[in-house]
């Protein structure tokens, strides 16, 4: 499809073009086939690459981390389908910007071209706004591309995530931060002074953020060509990023998530390497300390009695050590949980009583197992009958404890690994007294 020439931008003046540009706008994509890292997007067969291959566009939502394009697709998208590129920043916008674009969108409607209306960190905005974008996107006064690095699912309402389409972009692999790389020192006409280990040192700091590598790469051009600098030289020349996360949004839940299914899986290993995550994040360890007495209940239960009591003396070594020095338990936390024997008997017989207990609403207990402290209550047979079970030969009365006329559950079903071997055993055993006991009753019933 023919591409229309790009407006003059309002703001250029005379001697724009010679004024300094950073390196990552010098190296913005002219075309879609530019763009690293997002084939499975904007490939030929892929669902941007179809639209723009047929020149309708629908509007949609670019949900992704930092430096993985979401500006330049935008940009480009309205370059190869000649729609007018609106750029709005939720964080600096306000309703009357938004009233000024749909009366210029309107009006340029009329006029034959359509718009393009990319607004960047649209999260931002808050519900009323997001609302007021559905009647132009309706009735096609704008294309919206929206950009978020938070879940649209959390952060955006369902009326607008039902007239877009979402479409998540993938932080930059190795691969693709490699090709940057090498188009940055094509431009800049020269190698970086980077030994082998450091190029693959400066990739890694990068963490999927393009934007966050050609920054880097731009601090680093102003360097000598000798000496060629290693890992630790460069940490040295460059500043290290943060990892991402976010203890309020998505990153935080999918850590965690990731802690935790690592440790019901039993790979160790990896639950450490998440527990690490967390904490070079800025994590509150006392809140992973909490998640690890949950998981202790709730996935390794009396498979290993001693998980809850090893999680419950991490937390209190914590508590009373601090950081860093006290983060040295939760990993021993860690590591005997992800080596544990797993059940979740418990959790499961929780449920069951649960809706056991909703289903039965207010059922009576037996009589029998009642404490008669008057002579009404004795005289309506409250504790009559009762055997109390340290005065029979087995510790043990096998009298029924539910309630008159319920049938007998089983809630609890351990499953039979580590300790839950052991409480098999004497289930059974009680098991076989308490038919011993109803046979009993029944030889004596029948006397």
């Amino acid at each position: 499809m023919s591409r229309r020439r790009r407006e003059p931008d309002p703001d250029d003046s005379l001697f724009s073009a010679q004024a300094p540009r950073p390196l990552a706008d010098r190296l913005r994509p002219a075309a879609l086939s530019g763009v690293v890292g997002q084939d499975h997007l904007l490939a030929a067969d892929a669902p941007i690459g179809r639209m723009v291959a047929a020149g309708a566009l629908t509007s949609m939502i670019l949900w992704g981390p930092p430096g993985t394009g979401k500006t330049t697709i935008a940009r480009l998208l309205a370059d190869h389908t000649d729609l007018h590129f609106e750029p709005l920043s939720a964080v600096f916008s306000g309703v009357a910007d938004l009233r000024r674009v749909f009366d210029a969108a309107r009006q340029r409607r009329r006029d034959g071209r359509g718009t393009l209306l990319f607004i960047d960190e649209i999260h931002r905005f808050n519900r009323a706004q997001q609302d007021g974008f559905l009647p132009y996107v309706e009735d096609g006064t704008i294309i919206l591309v929206g950009a978020t690095t938070e879940n649209p699912s959390f952060e955006l309402n369902a009326p607008l995530l039902s007239r877009t389409q979402v479409f998540v972009l993938h932080r930059l692999d190795r691969a693709a931060l490699a090709e940057l790389l090498a188009r940055a020192e094509t431009t800049l006409s020269r190698r970086l002074p980077l030994d082998e280990d450091g190029r693959a040192a400066l990739l890694a700091m990068a963490d999927g953020d393009g934007r966050y590598l050609l920054n880097m790469v731009e601090a680093l051009a102003g360097f000598p060509p000798e000496p060629l600098l290693d890992p630790a030289a460069l940490a040295n020349a460059v500043q290290q990023r943060l990892p991402l996360y976010d203890k309020a949004q998505e990153g935080h839940y999918n850590l965690i998530s990731a802690l935790h299914k690592s440790l019901r899986g039993s790979d160790t290993d990896a639950a450490l390497y998440w527990f690490a995550r967390m904490l070079a994040g800025g994590e509150d360890p006392l809140y992973i300390a909490r998640r690890l007495v949950r998981f202790a209940t709730e996935d390794v239960g009396l498979a290993d009695p001693q998980a809850l009591v090893q999680a419950l003396a991490a937390w209190d070594a914590f508590e009373r050590l601090g950081s860093p020095e006290g983060e040295l338990a939760l990993v021993q936390c860690v590591i005997y949980l992800g080596t544990a024997p797993k059940s979740n008997a418990a959790y499961r017989a929780e449920a069951a009583a649960k809706r056991a207990a909703r289903e039965t609403g207010s059922l009576m207990p037996p009589k029998h197992i009642l404490n008669a402290p008057t002579r009404l209550m004795q005289s309506l047979g409250y504790a009559a009958g009762y055997v109390y079970d340290h005065s029979t030969s087995e510790g043990f009365s096998g009298q029924n404890y539910f309630p008159d006329g319920m049938e007998r559950l089983q809630l609890y079903h351990p499953g039979g690994r580590g300790f839950e071997q052991e409480i098999v055993r004497r289930l059974a055993y009680w098991q076989r007294l308490r038919e011993k006991a109803h046979r009993g009753l029944g030889e004596a019933g029948d006397d």
